[in-house]
């Protein structure tokens, strides 16, 4: 008899195993099994998953029900017979059985994951995800990601990439892969696909969390705040006091302008957790946006004094460009960085503070110094290649010419809301956007995200398995798409127009790379190129410390040749567009402020106004480093500011080239 059990049991393995790949012959096996054994209450449940698997439901839930009435307490058989009612299109019946087998055996996992899909399809946001959450507590740990993780987290994003993509091609669906995966390629800032792949985790598992989570910051990543909101809002409704999860959303609200409902979450945040040296970072951020200097700073100080480690509060002292450090400040600097156990991302934005307080006490040998070592330490943690860069100029250029956008006269939106203002960052752009957003009839935003955007899913990015296809991709376009498009961005940017203004501002300097796709998307719309001398803007990125982007800017040989690329691109345009793009030099609007500004809105076709001159007066958010400067008048003390450092600026000059002359050389506009 022993022996014969042994036998029904290595049949029904063997049977089982088929399951997966081949649930018809597992079928028949277990059918084999009964013929011999009939009411073999294993052999009925293999035949009866069987079943379900081949689409035979009617047949399948017969048998799960007449199972799971001889074994009511069989949490499994409940599971099955669920997930058969389910497969009929009875989710009442499913639900009873899914909440009957977690009330029988509250460990088991699938029931949940079950249970919360069923939830899911029925709206049911919030049961949803507490199932899930229990699903994600209770199911195996995902030992068989450890090697990709390892590897992720050491920063081999190569190898993590191809160890998920084979696992991947294994089991499609593995939801916890397809999120690693995401957090892989968004490092190298592919945020398109990041966001494919954990909308597709959400598609397969509504309720997972950490993917909705992993959604949200990869939004925030490219300051998209609209979309972050609703995810926000579903993450807080099963964890409405998460510290992180509502610092977001208080960012979300930032982002979008809505800087009262930010300062209102942050400050319930302070009461709740005083404590938290980054409550009040993100306090201080919203502060300094709103133009509350003094409250800023306070804010900032008292996180640097929770956590006087906490690098990035004295960076963002530093940051207010009009602050002065104090000499204890400048030594509880230095203390810092003599600490061996700082790592690298602290120990830049000291160098970048103590740059910033040595150039204010006019030592600047010592200033340089602390510049080129923050620079450094930044330029070695981030994957860059100004060549990609080359590479979209010249495709640009190539396909960009005359004939081209002859051939497609006509198409894109025809909306003339749009001013775009381009260039590098710390040409004057917050100048420009400043003078402009005093017009009673335009709306200053922020730097938007969304034509960047668009490059992304045309291919912008480069890599050793993927050539990129922008521009390029644009050819393919009909002027339809093209159209449609162009109404796309008017549609996406339309959360940020809270004033309701009849022209809105996008201050995305980046754009400079996208003049030929704004201008066949959105040909009405104004393209304004804020320029500063090469060495003067090139030397004043090298100063800042960007969050995010502007990767180019750590290197003086990258910046050199990043400018090179610029004035070779914009010159392109000027030839085949002529007049299409306005260009604005920060030593001009220095110099003749009024006469640079009438020019600005004549292009822009705009009527004069006077307040425009006093952009300084104008209490709007501003989002940007140069934040403060942009609210006093006009001063033209940091023209030549880069003179002061000079003596360490040879390599800057060589990658630079004959740009410099040419740009000493360049017309003046009569006054």
């Amino acid at each position: 008899m022993a022996g014969a059990a042994a036998s029904i049991d290595l049949q029904l393995m063997r049977a089982a195993a088929l399951l997966d790949d081949d649930p018809a012959a597992a079928g028949r096996e277990a059918a084999k099994i009964l013929a011999e054994y009939p009411g073999h209450a294993a052999a009925t449940l293999l035949l009866a998953t069987a079943r379900r698997h081949c689409g035979e439901v009617s047949e399948a839930t017969s048998a799960f029900a007449e199972l799971a009435a001889a074994r009511p307490d069989s949490a499994l058989l409940q599971l099955e017979l669920g997930r058969s009612h389910a497969a009929q299109g009875r989710p009442a019946d499913a639900r009873v059985a899914f909440e009957r087998a977690v009330e029988l055996e509250p460990n088991l996992a699938e029931a949940w994951r079950e249970l919360s899909m069923l939830h899911a399809a029925q709206g049911e946001t919030l049961a949803c995800d507490v199932a899930y959450a229990h699903y994600t507590r209770l199911a195996l740990p995902e030992q068989h990601l450890a090697e990709a993780a390892n590897a992720l987290a050491n920063e081999r994003h190569a190898a993590a990439e191809a160890l998920l993509m084979r696992r991947l091609s294994d089991a499609p669906n593995d939801v916890a892969a397809m999120r690693l995966l995401a957090e892989v390629v968004a490092e190298r800032e592919d945020y398109v696909e990041a966001e494919r792949l954990l909308g597709e985790c959400l598609r397969l598992a509504p309720g997972y969390a950490n993917a909705r989570h992993d959604l949200a910051k990869t939004l925030h990543s490219q300051q998209k705040a609209a979309p972050m909101l609703p995810l926000l809002e579903r993450l807080l409704a099963h964890q409405p006091q998460d510290l992180h999860l509502r610092s977001m959303q208080a960012s979300a609200y930032g982002i979008l302008g809505h800087n009262e409902r930010a300062l209102e979450i942050i400050a319930r945040l302070i009461e709740q957790f005083p404590g938290d040296e980054r409550v009040w970072l993100s306090y201080g951020h919203q502060l300094r946006v709103a133009g509350r200097q003094p409250e800023a700073i306070a804010a900032y100080r008292k996180c640097a004094a929770l956590k006087p480690e906490f690098g990035e509060a004295w960076f963002s002292l530093a940051n207010l460009k009009t602050f002065r450090f104090t000499a204890e400040d400048v030594a509880a600097m230095r203390e810092q960085l003599t600490r061996s156990d700082i790592p690298n991302g602290p120990r830049l934005q000291f160098e970048f503070a103590l740059g910033k307080a040595f150039e204010d006490a006019g030592e600047y040998a010592g200033s340089f110094a602390h510049y080129a070592r923050g620079n450094a330490l930044r330029r070695a943690a981030i994957l860059y290649d100004l060549s990609n860069s080359t590479r979209i100029v010249e495709r640009s250029v190539n396909q960009y010419t005359a004939e081209f956008f002859a051939a497609r006269a006509g198409a894109g939106a025809t909306a003339p809301d749009p001013i775009f203002i381009v260039g590098l960052p710390r040409a004057g752009s917050t100048l420009l956007e400043q003078v402009l957003a005093s017009h009673s009839q335009v709306e200053g935003t922020r730097e938007l995200p969304d034509i960047p955007g668009f490059a992304l899913e045309l291919g912008i990015l480069e890599t050793r398995a993927k050539p990129a296809t922008y521009p390029l991709a644009v050819a393919r376009f009909t002027p339809a798409e093209l159209t449609a498009l162009g109404e796309r961005y008017l549609a996406q940017v339309r959360p940020h127009r809270v004033q309701g203004r009849p022209y809105f501002i996008d201050k995305m300097p980046s754009n400079l790379l996208h003049v030929g796709l704004i201008h066949l998307i959105l040909p009405n719309a104004r393209i304004v190129d804020a320029r500063r001398s090469p060495l003067g803007c090139c030397f004043a990125n090298f100063k800042q410390h960007f969050q995010a982007g502007n990767w180019f800017s750590y290197s003086l040989q990258d910046l050199g040749r990043y400018y090179r690329d610029y004035v070779r691109l914009m010159a392109h345009f000027d030839a085949v567009l002529p007049g299409r793009v306005h260009r604005v030099y920060y030593e001009d609007i220095v110099a003749d402020l009024e006469g640079e500004v009438r020019r600005l809105l004549e292009y822009c076709g705009l009527p004069f106004e006077d307040g425009c001159l006093r952009f300084h007066e104008n209490r709007r958010l501003v989002q940007t480093a140069s934040s403060e400067q942009v609210r006093r008048p006009i001063y033209a003390d940091s023209v030549d500011q880069w003179r002061h450092f000079e003596p360490w600026l040879g390599e800057l000059k060589e990658a630079l080239g004959d740009v410099v002359e040419q740009y000493a050389a360049r017309p003046r506009r009569s006054t």
